[in-house]
């Protein structure tokens, strides 16, 4: 396994000679003179190791420590420095350190170091890829509504081809998810997935951040980098809000898609790569397309595989699945024994139209989970919005101020689709996403 190694130092000859080093050892380096320029890197890069002086311009080493362990996943991290005492190791080791060099650095020592770190995280991360699949595997996936069933097997259709992939929907609906799925179901699951959210990346540093660059390429280019579509070869480059790309960077991603090289800023020399672009995008491509902002070519060839995820108000019979499925991983996770939702619980939820869709719904659970006193999941246990969206709906009858049961909300909310839609059978079946069959099957029941 290739790792990803982020070297932090001032000096550029150490700089340069750690790096080469590194990269003769067979891993991924990235060079950088700052703390500043390290932590921007690991929003977008998931480095394994990360090598850091302690003494660096702006923020110092020890802070960027700090920083780093605010991280869910954080990298291995190695503090080295040029006035090393007991004192200092022992600190930075009490920061959470990984290890802790003095200069003059033994190279040995140094690469020992790596591979003795890079062990623990392969160790780490087959724990976690257990866990990932378990999550993400689209054979664990499924629904209530005919739409998202459909959704799924087109998912698992598609993720054995190798053409790039493009995922619609609102913020929160799982896109993300869906696109791990599509990795691990295909013949790159062993490869490196790597994400990049296109609107958090600043435009005059993208190219750079996609494609990398060689030593000397601009101001501040030390060392040679490789940028993520490197990063991701032999896997899947996920492209998560690519609607948010700028102009000048959508032509080349174009040309990726039609050549499969990449040519790092300042070299003359393309790059052959081997990766799955999935792409994802809540925004309206066809009115960006319209406004200049996005390429229509591009368009037409990310559109050709294309899923759309459905934001959750549009398939509130998934609320209940959804929710059995969070509260079980946050218990296990927790190590509390089985726990439930209430009635008027799940009637809360049905209550509230979730403008953050699968992932509010995901926050709300882990939330009552950690505060819930009892195995039982009451209203009291989520947020207050919800309990006060739960004031207007129809589920609950403000004069009672009780909790009408499933099958009576149910019912209503099926008459109220009826008679906006002016009893239309086949629309009122597509707003519900069922089928007419049960549709006239509940409206029987009645």
């Amino acid at each position: 396994m290739t790792d990803q190694i982020l070297i932090v130092e001032d000096d550029a000859a150490i700089l340069e000679l750690l790096t080469e080093e590194l990269e003769e050892a067979g891993h991924i380096v990235t060079g950088v003179d700052s703390a500043e320029q390290a932590m921007r890197l690991s929003e977008t890069t998931r480095f394994d190791v990360i090598i850091s002086d302690i003494r660096l311009p702006g923020m110092d080493g020890m802070a960027l420590l700090a920083s780093l362990a605010q991280q869910p996943d954080r990298p291995a991290v190695i503090i080295i420095t040029a006035f090393g005492s007991i004192e200092q190791a022992v600190d930075a080791l009490q920061r959470g350190a990984d290890d802790f060099l003095t200069k003059p650095l033994d190279l040995d020592q140094v690469r020992a170091s790596v591979a003795r770190l890079s062990q623990r995280r392969v160790l780490q991360n087959r724990h976690q890829v257990g866990e990932h699949r378990e999550t993400f595997h689209l054979d664990e996936l499924s629904s209530c509504t005919p739409a998202m069933s459909a959704l799924f097997e087109q998912a698992r259709r598609l993720a054995t081809q190798q053409a790039a992939v493009l995922i619609l929907g609102e913020s929160g609906t799982g896109k993300e998810l869906l696109a791990h799925a599509l990795h691990r179901e295909g013949p790159r699951r062993d490869g490196p997935f790597v994400a990049v959210n296109c609107a958090s990346i600043a435009p005059d540093v993208m190219e750079s951040e996609c494609f990398g660059h060689v030593k000397g390429a601009f101001t501040g280019a030390i060392a040679h980098r490789r940028g993520l579509f490197q990063q991701a070869h032999g896997g899947t480059l996920f492209l998560d809000e690519v609607g948010d790309m700028p102009p000048a960077l959508q032509a080349k991603l174009l040309r990726v898609l039609q050549t499969h090289c990449v040519r790092p800023v300042g070299s003359e020399e393309e790059q052959q790569i081997d990766i799955r672009i999935v792409a994802a995008t809540n925004r309206a491509l066809a009115e960006r397309i319209e406004a200049g902002l996005f390429r229509e070519d591009l368009f037409y060839r990310l559109e050709t595989f294309s899923l759309t995820l459905p934001p959750l108000r549009e398939r509130p019979d998934d609320i209940p699945l959804l929710a059995e499925h969070f509260i079980e991983r946050y218990r296990r996770e927790q190590g509390r024994p089985p726990m439930t939702l209430s009635p008027s619980a799940l009637s809360l939820l049905w209550a509230y139209p979730f403008p953050g869709n699968v992932r509010e719904l995901d926050n709300a659970i882990l939330r009552a989970v950690t505060l819930a006193q009892a195995d039982v999941l009451e209203p009291d246990d989520f947020p207050e919005r919800f309990r006060q969206a739960a004031g207007t709906f129809e589920g609950h009858d403000a004069q009672t101020q009780e909790w009408l049961s499933l099958e009576q909300m149910e019912q209503r909310y099926i008459q109220r689709v009826l008679d906006a839609v002016d009893g239309n059978k086949r629309r009122a079946a597509d707003i519900l996403g069922i089928g007419r069959k049960t549709l006239y099957r509940r409206l029987e029941d009645r």
